[in-house]
């Protein structure tokens, strides 16, 4: 009777022990949401974005590190003014970290080259604050597949164009590309699920190889003169500046840059073929 009296006394402490540690363990994690995860955009009136994820979570966190827990509307402004925008910086901002830590080390030259781009597309204010908060995001694990796959379910499909095109960029900063770097726009790619033509058009504008016109197209150098004005047609709707305007001038202007790429493109087929 002693025994069974004392095995249920020790159940009892077990039970209430585990009650204790879950009680805490909950406690912590609602502190840490509030502190540093993405409870600040929702204290702030800005709303999740794309409703929490990975990605909430990481600009999140990194937002939290760089204004406290109760930053408000006004602090991060700089990552835009409706939430669209908002949106299109966060993913830039992951996805330029998750390419830039592909190779095992963040280089200068990259960093600089994303500094040019904030500066150029942004201006000084707002690129130094982009800037401030790529580097607590670079601090940060990131789970490529899962936030590519969250950034495809809900942004556009020219805005993701424009993002993997930016992202070659910072790939070439070095002055060549590196395997590593490759294969991880690749995966961003497709989870974003882009197509593998589109892929290979937008590799083709920093990778360089022969047929590199055609690949832009998203075609072969067997192709018909009527199947080239096609593919450009195809190819200049969905990479048209304008598609991107909603985002702001500062990334319509970036995506002039892709634009003129394809054209030239174009027009060296053209020459080549003696195609009017």
């Amino acid at each position: 009777m002693v025994r069974i009296i004392g095995i249920l006394a020790l159940v009892a402490v077990v039970i209430l022990l585990r009650n204790i540690f879950k009680l805490i363990g909950k406690n912590k994690a609602n502190q840490l949401n509030m502190n540093i995860g993405c409870a600040p955009w929702i204290g702030a009136g800005i709303g999740l974005i794309f409703g929490g994820g990975p990605v909430g979570a990481i600009i999140g966190f990194a937002l939290g590190s760089l204004f406290g827990g109760n930053y408000t509307e006004k602090d991060v402004k700089f990552m835009g003014d409706n939430k669209q925008q908002q949106d299109f910086t966060a993913s830039l901002l992951v996805l330029t970290a998750a390419v830039m830590k592909s190779d095992g080390a963040v280089k200068k030259s990259e960093l600089d080259y994303v500094k040019r781009f904030f500066l150029t597309n942004f201006g000084q204010e707002q690129a130094e604050k982009y800037v401030l908060t790529l580097r607590e995001v670079l601090k940060q694990d990131i789970d490529v597949a899962d936030v590519s796959a969250q950034i495809g379910r809900y942004m556009d499909y020219s805005s993701k164009l424009q993002i993997l095109h930016f992202l070659f960029g910072i790939a070439s900063a070095d002055g060549q590309v590196h395997d590593s770097e490759v294969d991880t726009i690749s995966t961003i790619s497709r989870y974003m699920h882009v197509t593998d033509s589109d892929f290979e058009s937008l590799k083709a504008m920093f990778v360089k190889k022969v047929d590199d016109s055609y690949t832009i197209l998203g075609i072969d150098s067997s192709a018909t003169d009527d199947e080239v004005k096609k593919a450009y047609r195809e190819m200049a709707k969905k990479n048209h500046p304008d598609k991107v305007a909603y985002l702001g001038d500062d990334v319509r202007k970036a995506a002039e840059q892709k634009f003129q790429e394809i054209n030239e493109a174009y027009d060296n087929i053209k020459k080549q073929r003696g195609i009017a």
